[in-house]
């Protein structure tokens, strides 16, 4: 079975015997737990936000993040409880405090879904373009958000020690076409059959390996420009999380050669021991 991989396409012709996605899947394949997560960004020119949903082994985890470009400020929270946040298909609902976030997401491109080894065993993800409409709400101010964004869907059974560099965004390419990237090195990241993945006007395309500078402000030809950073440190008895995750925009040129007018989006760096 892992033989078959890396799998790249629509999920109509995925590898045969493989536990993924929709159906159930173990808690534990050898010695390895099952992670997953559902992550929702969305990338606008005034606002910009994420919100995830996480299991490692069964224990929870939720976090969000509000990035106001007007006001210059940053909300944020994590907690080990899901209540908080919730990521129905389709909606993305934050109700934490001072801050509310009430969205409804629908498909704006191609989806592409991508197993992949790791280690000793395999892992799965599904990425795809999403336009985001509803209502945010910071400290008592309702804003408007219609703004483009990426759903991503992750399981499976990776290794002890994962590390990894991305970057995601949204924007207008010099052709004043619709943009939406998806960028990874570190998992799903074979030279052919990756999660690497430019939308043109909603069609996927594969775009080869890419390099993450290390102050992470360019990938390849694409540079970036920080505006506000989400960073948490967790080093707990088996588990442990580093990771930086700065929204900020975009310039320059896409691994398919594409143009950017303008972007906006996130680049990331984590390292794990799960």
């Amino acid at each position: 079975m892992l033989d078959a991989l890396p799998y790249r396409g629509d999920g109509g012709d995925r590898p045969a015997g493989l536990a993924l996605p929709p159906g159930p899947m173990p808690r534990r394949v050898g010695r390895r737990p099952l992670k997953r997560w559902r992550y929702v960004g969305v990338y606008g020119p005034e606002l910009m936000l994420c919100a995830g949903s996480v299991g490692i082994a069964g224990v929870p985890q939720a976090f969000w993040a509000v990035w106001d470009r007007h006001g210059q400020r940053l909300w944020e929270r994590t907690t080990l409880r899901r209540g908080r946040v919730t990521l129905p298909d389709g909606e993305v609902r934050v109700a934490d405090r001072e801050v509310s976030v009430d969205l409804v997401l629908a498909p704006a491109g191609d989806a592409v879904e991508v197993v992949s080894r790791h280690g000793a065993s395999y892992i799965w993800t599904r990425k795809r373009p999403v336009r985001a409409t509803g209502l945010v709400t910071l400290e008592g101010r309702t804003l408007a958000v219609d703004a483009p964004g990426l759903l991503d869907d992750s399981a499976g059974y990776h290794a002890r020690r994962t590390a990894w560099e991305w970057s995601a965004g949204a924007g207008v390419s010099a052709d004043d076409e619709p943009v939406v990237w998806n960028l990874v090195a570190g998992v799903h990241d074979a030279p052919r059959g990756s999660e690497r993945t430019v939308w043109i006007d909603g069609a996927a395309r594969e775009v080869g390996p890419v390099v993450f500078a290390e102050g992470l402000d360019a990938v390849g030809a694409l540079r970036f420009s920080p505006e506000a950073e989400r960073v948490r440190r967790d080093d707990l008895l088996l588990i442990a999380s580093d990771y930086r995750q700065p929204f900020g925009t975009f310039a320059g040129t896409l691994p398919d050669g594409t143009e950017l007018a303008s972007g906006h989006g996130v680049m990331e760096r984590h390292r794990a021991r799960w």
